[in-house]
């Protein structure tokens, strides 16, 4: 008997048994399809997972890394600079408070390193010693050369001139020694400056003086110097003023002048071209007025005077300089002056507080950046007269000479 011969009920029976069955084998089949892609899915999401984790690890030992790394740096700086810093200024202002208790003499210096420290720090420096520690200016006994105490005139009346204590020759001779053993900016107290300092207190009323050294500057300002304190630090410690000057009487000066100085050094090496450049510079200025050239003819420091003989209207000043009062005898005569060009550096610091319009030459400004950057910005705290910077590499490219 075949399906078709079954009785119809038979027959409906078997196709329910065998619908049934089927069903349940498409469900079975759903089922199974489901745990497999389920299956995928879930291995897609542990490996998805463990791929996340490796990268969070990763970057999490690259972050502690470098966390490590900058908080290393960071607390490195801190031993190398700050904490040196922080215990340098300590110790000079302490030094610099016992010096200001009492009422005995302050011998400031000896001053022995270059004139354009002296102007643009060290008398600045002086400034705010005074005003914050509530010095009494009259205890301070100024010790400089070549009649640089007119300097100091707003603070003091007492000074010391060197040379009244060596000749220019013995001064020479003893400086250039101190500055060959390595002391060239008086970061200590020298067998020079000592020896000095014995001979000012034997004067009458300086016995138990104490003394303001140069060395107190140095040790404080020199980071800036070398690029590492900011420019607040600097001006922390100083208070550029204007300069006053006892009046001097320089014979022979036109009514209206420039004053020129120019002399040999790392901002203006001694070169033909420079030579070359420098006396065309003046020959401009000279047409229109009279130029006064403050050579002194004479050598106090590796410095050397650039000279501008058979200029037309061009005077020269070297019979009025003697050692004594060579400094104070320029600095008068760049006070009267209409306006002052010179070599960037030295005097040229000192022209603006003197309340004269100043061009600054240089031909190398490698040692100069520093100090440009705090003279700016101390002629801006008062009313300077104007400073301006001339590169003579910049005129050469100009022009196109050598």
């Amino acid at each position: 008997m075949t399906i078709w011969t079954m009785p119809i009920a038979a027959r409906n029976l078997l196709a329910l048994a065998w619908n049934r069955t089927a069903k349940r084998a498409r469900h079975l089949r759903q089922r199974l399809r489901r745990a497999r892609k389920l299956a995928r899915d879930t291995g897609k999401d542990v490996r998805a997972q463990a791929r996340t984790a490796v990268v969070a690890s990763r970057d999490a030992s690259r972050t502690a890394y470098s966390g490590a790394v900058k908080s290393g740096r960071y607390w490195s700086r801190v031993r190398e600079r700050t904490i040196p810093k922080i215990r340098r200024e300590l110790a000079v202002r302490s030094e610099l408070r016992d010096i200001a208790r009492g009422d005995a003499p302050i011998v400031v210096g000896p001053w022995l390193s270059e004139v354009g420290y002296e102007v643009l720090y060290w008398l600045p420096f002086l400034r705010w010693f005074v005003d914050h520690f509530g010095v009494d200016p009259s205890r301070l006994v100024v010790v400089s050369r070549g009649g640089a105490s007119a300097w100091y005139s707003a603070l003091t009346d007492r000074s010391v001139e060197l040379f009244d204590l060596y000749t220019p020759e013995e001064f020479v001779a003893r400086n250039t020694a101190r500055q060959l053993e390595g002391e060239q900016k008086q970061h200590g107290v020298a067998g020079f400056d000592a020896e000095i300092l014995q001979r000012v207190r034997a004067m009458p009323g300086l016995s138990d003086a104490v003394v303001c050294h140069p060395s107190a500057m140095f040790r404080l300002l020199r980071q800036f110097w070398l690029g590492n304190d900011s420019l607040e630090y600097l001006l922390e410690h100083l208070i550029y003023a204007p300069v006053a000057l006892p009046r001097i009487d320089v014979p022979g000066l036109p009514e209206r002048f420039t004053a020129v100085k120019f002399y040999t050094g790392a901002a203006l090496p001694d070169s033909e071209a420079n030579r070359r450049q420098l006396r065309a510079l003046v020959e401009r200025a000279s047409a229109a007025g009279p130029i006064v050239v403050l050579d002194t003819r004479q050598t106090y420091d590796e410095h050397r005077d650039y000279l501008f003989d058979g200029i037309a209207h061009v005077t020269s000043v070297a019979a009025s300089m003697t050692p004594r009062y060579n400094l104070a005898v320029q600095s008068e005569i760049i006070r009267r002056a209409d306006r002052f060009i010179g070599t960037c550096g030295s005097l040229a610091w000192l022209a603006p507080m003197l309340g004269t319009p100043t061009l600054g030459v240089y031909d190398d400004d490698h040692l100069l950046t520093s100090h440009l950057y705090a003279a700016r910005h101390g002629y801006q705290s008062f009313d300077a007269a104007s400073f301006t910077a001339l590169d003579l590499r910049a005129a050469r490219l100009l022009l196109g000479s050598d």
